[in-house]
């Protein structure tokens, strides 16, 4: 006999004891109360006799056997350890979009660490757009993608932290004299010689904005240097940006961007413009995106204090 049909049959015979009682007289209930302190008695032993394994169909791997272990040899406090084997975990899609995590105790007593270590490294990850919390139901990986504007990050970095992979399809790549618009916003002189990237940025194979972005010719050795990432061609030539400043608005795609992205005319987008700087104040990127509305959200975080 199976340990689950056996625990099945256990619980089977307390609720009809527990029907019996409101049917039989007075005189029943004391054997009836003797004969379910006795089954409970049973279910102990079975449990003892019958450890759970994942087999069984009842309890889910614990997240400690998903993740890699907190007592290796990278120090620092505990709870930077979680933080990183946590989105490490993430970012190989251990833990899959959407996913619902144990509740804190559980989870806390399952990696063997407090509840108030637990707490900061999830803080983090939430704060990160990694896990989002929802009131009344628990902490949740991220499905939509959460991008926060107090890092500045580019779109390989923001999927493959979330464990998505990312690619893009080129629309286009040039070399070229600046333009009277690009020479104003890159603070250019005229003639200056710029690149021109148009991509289509895709995370799980789903796309997910569309990509303008114009680069002075001091920044790159060509256009052909950049491959996934923007970012990472610009920091080989230690022309990566260190701050940047973000216009945001809502718009409604039109045919040919819609088409683009896999969705309908007119549905609802976010057009971001961003120019980044360099340490010595020189603008590195000017680039125009529009991210489909309904799958990327951007949070920033608000503080009174000065």
């Amino acid at each position: 006999m199976s340990f689950l049909y056996q625990l099945h049959t256990i619980k089977q015979t307390i609720r009809q004891t527990n029907a019996g009682v409101k049917r039989d007289s007075f005189t029943n209930v004391t054997s009836n109360r003797i004969f379910r302190v006795a089954c409970g008695l049973a279910l102990v032993l079975l449990l003892l006799s019958n450890p759970l394994t994942p087999n069984d169909g009842i309890a889910m791997p614990l997240l400690a056997e998903k993740i890699r272990p907190l007592d290796g040899t990278g120090g620092g406090p505990l709870y930077r350890r979680l933080e990183d084997a946590l989105r490490d975990a993430l970012r190989d899609q251990v833990l899959k979009p959407n996913e619902a995590l144990p509740a804190e105790r559980d989870l806390a007593a399952d990696l063997s660490v407090s509840r108030i270590t637990l707490r900061k490294a999830l803080d983090t990850l939430v704060n990160e757009g990694l896990l989002i919390r929802r009131q009344g139901a628990g902490t949740f990986v991220a499905g939509r993608v959460e991008k926060q504007f107090a890092k500045l990050s580019s779109f390989s970095e923001d999927m493959a932290a979330r464990g998505r992979m990312v690619r893009s399809e080129w629309v286009g790549r040039a070399s070229g004299a600046v333009t009277p618009d690009e020479a104003l916003t890159l603070g250019l002189s005229p003639g200056t010689p710029v690149y021109r990237f148009n991509r289509i940025r895709f995370a799980d194979d789903t796309p997910m904005a569309i990509e303008y972005s114009t680069i002075p010719g001091f920044g790159l050795d060509s256009e052909d240097v950049v491959g996934a990432s923007l970012y990472a061609a610009l920091e080989l030539t230690g022309n990566r940006p260190v701050r940047a400043l973000q216009r945001l608005r809502a718009v409604l795609f039109d045919a040919a961007q819609a088409q683009l992205l896999g969705i309908e005319a007119g549905a609802p987008g976010l057009y971001i413009e961003r120019r980044g700087f360099l340490a010595d104040g020189r603008v590195i990127e000017a680039t125009r995106s529009w991210y489909r509305g309904d799958a990327y959200d951007f949070v920033a975080e608000l503080d009174t204090r000065g």
